[in-house]
C-alpha cells in the first residue's frame, strides 16, 4: 500500500490529475480513429469489439463484455448496431437459451483485413516507438486493474 500523501502533495489543478489526463487521451484516440474508420462504417467500440472477436469469434456476450471491459447494458446495443450493419450474428446456446454467443458473419470478418493499416497509422500517429508503447499499456493495465480491484 503506498504512504499516504501530503495535501501539499496532491495536484492543484485539472491538468496534474492522473484521470484527466487518461479522460483526454481517451477523447484523442477516439477522434484519431474516426477519420480511419469513417469508411468502414465502424465506430471505435464497435472496431474493438470487432478486433476481439477476430481473435476469438464464437464468444459469449458475458465474456465479450469482460475482454471489453464493458457492462452488458453497454455492449447490447452495440452488437445490435453491428448485427444490423451485417457484421455479427448473435445467437442463442443451444444447451442453456440464457447465454448469447456472437459469431462474426463473412461481412464482419471480411473487415479483418483494413486493421492492419489502421494499427499502423495509430502507432505512427502517437510519435511513440514500439517499446514506448508497451511501457504505456503496461501502465495503463496496472492502472486498470488496481482501480477495478477496489471496487
Amino acid at each position: 500500500m503506498p504512504k499516504a500523501l501530503a495535501t501539499s502533495e496532491l495536484p492543484s489543478t485539472v491538468e496534474e490529475m492522473f484521470c484527466f489526463s487518461v479522460y483526454a487521451a481517451s477523447h484523442a484516440i477516439n477522434r484519431a480513429y474516426a477519420p480511419l474508420l469513417k469508411p468502414l462504417g465502424l465506430t471505435y467500440p464497435q472496431y474493438i469489439t470487432l478486433t476481439v472477436l477476430w481473435e476469438s469469434d464464437g464468444l459469449r456476450v458475458g465474456d465479450l463484455s469482460q475482454r471489453l471491459k464493458m457492462e452488458s447494458s453497454t455492449l447490447t446495443p452495440l452488437l445490435k448496431r453491428l448485427e444490423k450493419l451485417g457484421h455479427i450474428k448473435r445467437q442463442r446456446g443451444k444447451t442453456d437459451e440464457r447465454q448469447v454467443y456472437i459469431f462474426l458473419t463473412k461481412t464482419g470478418l471480411a473487415l479483418k483485413k483494413a486493421a492492419p493499416s489502421i494499427t499502423a497509422c495509430m502507432i505512427n500517429d502517437t510519435g511513440m516507438d514500439l517499446k514506448a508503447l508497451r511501457a504505456l499499456i503496461a501502465s495503463l493495465s496496472k492502472l486498470t486493474d488496481a482501480l477495478t480491484s477496489t471496487q
